[in-house]
């Protein structure tokens, strides 16, 4: 279970690095590193994870949309969402073939477009800068400014249920997967990921987190020289 994954993080090693992520894309956070250990990745997911229950009843049987690229951020509410024993649905509605929830059991959407925040309703707008307080943007009426509002989420979380191994963790564009099927196997050691999707990304995350070991992801897509530079800087796996 999920869950499960970040807790043994927390018993084993609780500082040493879990995510490393470099910015190469186009835009705002071009050249961000940032590194994050699991004792400051639990923070945040307890952060979010009190918000879902606290602000918009999220519980099992519910399902969050997580309309994210791949990032840290997308890490912490999609760890957040299974806390509280949600379903998390990846990508804007109409994104791919995969099951498509009832819109009754849809209870937030979690989203860095702005655009899409203002149309959904619940919406969490997300601001990817690492040391955003605020939306850089004009956040609609009725949209969670995450920025500003995460913050004063306490640092301890409780869940008031548990999913069941067989109750749906992930609906894509590939099909849903059960909480007992969504933790893969994998080597332990020091990974690198170059522009996935969300949902490699998210795969990925948790099965090298449960062999013990640690993830670099690079947004965008840098020069061959430059990226070499990073493996080698950063001990990565090839």
């Amino acid at each position: 279970m999920p869950a499960d994954v970040l807790a043994a993080m927390l018993r084993s090693d609780a500082t040493a690095p879990r995510i490393t992520q470099y910015d190469d894309t186009d835009s705002p956070t071009k050249g961000e590193r940032l590194e994050f250990s699991a004792k400051v990745l639990a923070n945040w997911v307890s952060k979010a994870a009190n918000l879902l229950q606290d602000e918009f009843d999220v519980s099992v049987g519910t399902s969050v949309r997580l309309a994210l690229p791949a990032h840290w951020r997308t890490a912490y509410w999609a760890l957040a969402a299974w806390s509280v024993g949600a379903t998390v649905v990846l990508g804007p509605p109409g994104s791919g073939p995969g099951p498509v929830p009832d819109p009754d059991d849809l209870t937030l959407t979690v989203t860095d477009d702005p655009d899409l925040a203002g149309a959904a309703d619940p919406a969490v707008l997300v601001t990817l800068a690492g040391l955003a307080r605020r939306a850089t943007v004009e956040v609609s009426p009725g949209v969670v400014d995450e920025a500003k509002e995460l913050a004063t989420f306490a640092d301890a979380f409780t869940a008031w249920d548990e999913a069941s191994p067989s109750d749906t963790a992930l609906v894509s564009a590939t099909g849903s997967t059960a909480y007992a099927d969504l933790v893969g196997h994998h080597a332990e050691g020091r990974f690198h990921l170059l522009d996935p999707d969300a949902e490699s990304f998210l795969r990925t995350c948790l099965s090298v987190w449960a062999a013990g070991g640690s993830l670099v992801l690079t947004r965008g897509r840098p020069s061959a020289a430059t990226l070499a530079q990073r493996l080698a800087s950063e001990h990565c796996m090839p």
